[in-house]
Parts: C-alpha cells; structure tokens; sequence
C-alpha cells in the first residue's frame, strides 16, 4: 500500500506456514528496496527486444553472418521471454536445440559445435552490452554460466584451424576449365582471373569484389583494402597492403569499365567455384584456401614476417603463423604455365 492505495500484489501457496512466513518476509524486504516497485510494474523486456536494440542502435557496422545469426535467434521461442526470467539453463537448451537441429522453418538441420559456438558468440554479444548500455534486465553471468556449461558438454566448440592447400594440378584443372569457359562464353565472369588474383594477392573473397580503381597504385605496388574484416573492427579498418608483381599483373588484365576492380557478388564467385570444383572431382576445397596458399607461397620464398604482414594484411603474428604450413623452400610457382607475368 502507498498512502492508502494497493500499488501491487502477488501470492504463493505454501504447505506450512513458517515457509510462507519467511516467503512473505523475504518479499517485503526485496519489494522495500529503491525501484523495486517501479521495475516490477515496468513493462517486461523481451530478449527479442535486447535484439533488435543491438541491431538497430549498433555503432558498429554488423557483419552479414551476424545480422543473419541474430535474425535466426529471434524466431526460436526464447526471444520472447522476459530478459529477467532467462536462466543459464535456458541459453543451454537452446544451444542444444542448434545442436539437434532447430530452423524457424521448422526444419533439421543438425549443426556442428563450431556453428553452435559461433551462434552462441553472437548471442553473447547482446548480452554483454543490454544491461550496462539500456538498463535491460539481461545478466551478462547467466550467458557466461551457459557457455561453460556447453563447452565442457562439447555443444560449442571453437572453430578448428583448416591447413588445406590446392595442389598445382588442382589448380591446372580450374584454370583449364574457366578458361574454357570464357572461350566458350566471353561474358561468363572472370573466375580464372579471379583465382590468380586471389592467390598471388592473398586477398579474402570479399576484400576482391570491393577493391577500386581509385585505391589502386601501381607506382607504389600497393592497393587501399576497405574495412579489412577485424574482430574488433567492421567499418573503417581501412588497410594499404603491398601488391606482389603477380596480382598488379591480374589488375592490368581487368578492363576499366566500372568503379570496381572485380566487380563481381562473393556469392557468384562462391557459387562459380564450388560448382567446378564439383564437377572436376577435386574435394574438400574452398576459395579461402587460395589465401591459405598464398600466404604460405610468400613465407617459402624466403619472405620476412613483417613483409608478409604487409602484404596479408595481419595485424599480429599470432594471427598470421597458422597460415604458415611449410612444405619447401623457394616459388614451386617460379615456371608455372599460369603465373600471370608484368606487361
């Protein structure tokens, strides 16, 4: 009661009454404190809420996967719980049924640990910033409670360093097949021009469809890679990288007739190259595999590691040594049929 008037009321059923004395005391007491009132008549926060919050008021540019991750978290049932009624327990039933194979759509699609983990990173992300930056009731320590509950269960788990390398048959054979291509369909996308760039530059697949004409310096061997991806960093990680005489000589090949060196979706040349890859038998390889090789090829001949930086773009050598798989010393390239040569 406040000067004579009900404000609130709650009840619970008890089998003894000392139990339902100490229950009503311990209420009194909570209910006592400053804007303990005030919050509990507030209108309840939903985590779909703390969600579109972060989506829509990020400073921070998000990244497609992660708008994605999120977007997906809002159609599962836990979305519309109240951010104060989420338990640990919760977060863990929920990275279970990612695991089993939850879609929105109703679907099963079982997922491995890595995905698992990485839907669990994004989560976490809304709950480190809701509490301390909206005053929304999501406690930080109940995700962190979960996500060491799920990793000791191997339902996350970290993504595992991948060390495949194209073979210089294997990449015989693609060049073959997109140059055929490209005979047979001269306005079929560059992809064989695409593949050499990506390999001598060491350029990831959506750096290369952004790269512009107006960054690019010859004279300087040397290109303006726009918001490098960074964990820390989405928008404005803007990163002058060295040009190797092979990847300036791919430039020179590619006509002036748009804003856009590569001007190409990462879809596409996604698409273009697991479909030939299939086709041409050669398994288990990725476009990203291309930036693999490329960093290691410059490490073989004889590169040092700030030169490498320099080119890669690595900012530490932490994040740059699981790149370097040694297999010899000196350019296996040096009289490769397909290395592309300065005009």
């Amino acid at each position: 009661m406040r000067d004579g008037v009900k404000v609130h009321t709650e009840a619970q059923t008890f089998d003894r009454r000392p139990a339902a004395s100490a229950w009503l005391k311990k209420r009194e007491t909570q209910l006592a404190a400053p804007g303990a009132l005030e919050a509990l008549n507030a209108p309840q926060v939903t985590l779909a809420d703390a969600i579109n919050k972060y989506l829509d008021t990020s400073m921070r540019k998000i990244g497609r996967t992660k708008a994605q991750v999120l977007e997906t978290i809002l159609r599962h049932p836990l979305a519309a719980r109240s951010c104060d009624t989420i338990t640990s327990a919760d977060v863990s039933a929920f990275a279970r049924e990612l695991q089993g194979g939850w879609t929105p759509e109703g679907g099963i699609k079982p997922r491995q640990p890595q995905t698992v983990g990485n839907y669990m990173s994004h989560l976490g992300a809304v709950f480190a910033v809701a509490r301390p930056m909206w005053g929304y009731p999501l406690e930080q320590q109940v995700f962190r409670d979960a996500q060491v509950v799920t990793g000791r269960m191997g339902i996350i788990s970290k993504s595992a360093s991948r060390n495949r390398r194209p073979e210089l048959q294997e990449l015989d054979k693609l060049l073959t097949f997109f140059t055929e291509r490209r005979k047979r369909a001269p306005q079929a996308m560059p992809m064989d021009q695409v593949i050499l760039f990506a390999l001598f530059s060491t350029r990831r697949q959506e750096e290369i469809t952004l790269l512009r004409w107006e960054d690019y310096e010859p004279k300087n061997a040397r290109i303006l890679v726009r918001d490098m991806k960074h964990p820390g960093q989405k928008v404005g990680n803007d990163v002058w990288c060295d040009m190797p005489l092979e990847a300036m000589a791919v430039i020179e090949r590619m006509p002036r007739d748009d804003e856009r060196i590569f001007p190409y979706s990462t879809s596409a040349t996604t698409a273009n190259f697991t479909r030939a890859c299939k086709v041409l038998g050669i398994e288990d390889l990725r476009f990203h595999d291309l930036r693999h090789e490329g960093v290691t090829r410059l490490f073989e001949i004889g590169l040092s590691i700030p030169h490498v930086a320099a080119v890669s773009g690595h900012r530490s050598w932490s994040s740059l040594k699981r790149y370097t798989h040694l297999r010899q010393v000196g350019d296996k390239y040096v009289d490769w049929q397909w290395k592309p040569k300065a005009q």
